[in-house]
């Protein structure tokens, strides 16, 4: 059996709001970057005001912040998965998503939860991209 010789590093962000909880905002495994779930809240750790659309362009704000934070960015994400309390706001992530992404989108799971971390929370976003450059092939 062929061993891997492989660091994780952790990702983190200023202010870090995982570190109270004992989590990481993301972790680096060779060459990709996986990063847990980014809710639309603020610096100071506080969903933002403003109802679902103000949470899904923060969510995606800190998702964006903690792949940079991990040497990637939006255009190398392979893989979305968004955690809706409510699906009737999949149209909305839909126009986020095209906001966000381009061609070739990631692949992507949409699931409707009955709660995340706080009652306040409407959406959740976690990824996993790749560290380096990569070329975007479209078809």
């Amino acid at each position: 059996m062929k061993k891997f010789n492989v660091t994780l590093k952790q990702i983190s962000t200023e202010p870090d709001p995982y570190q109270p909880f004992l989590l990481s905002q993301g972790i680096q495994v060779g060459d990709l970057v996986f990063i847990s779930g980014q809710a639309g809240y603020a610096d100071n750790g506080q969903i933002v005001a403003g109802g679902f659309r103000a949470q899904g362009e923060q969510a995606f704000s800190n998702l964006e912040r903690a792949l940079i934070a991990g040497g990637s960015n939006l255009n190398n994400v392979a893989k979305v998965t968004i955690f809706l309390t409510d699906m009737s706001n999949f149209d909305e992530i839909v126009e986020l998503r095209r906001k966000y992404f381009s061609p070739p989108y990631p692949a992507d799971s949409i699931v409707e939860v009955s709660s995340l971390y706080t009652p306040e929370a409407k959406i959740e976003i976690e990824a996993i991209a790749v560290v380096n450059e990569v070329r975007r092939d479209v078809g």
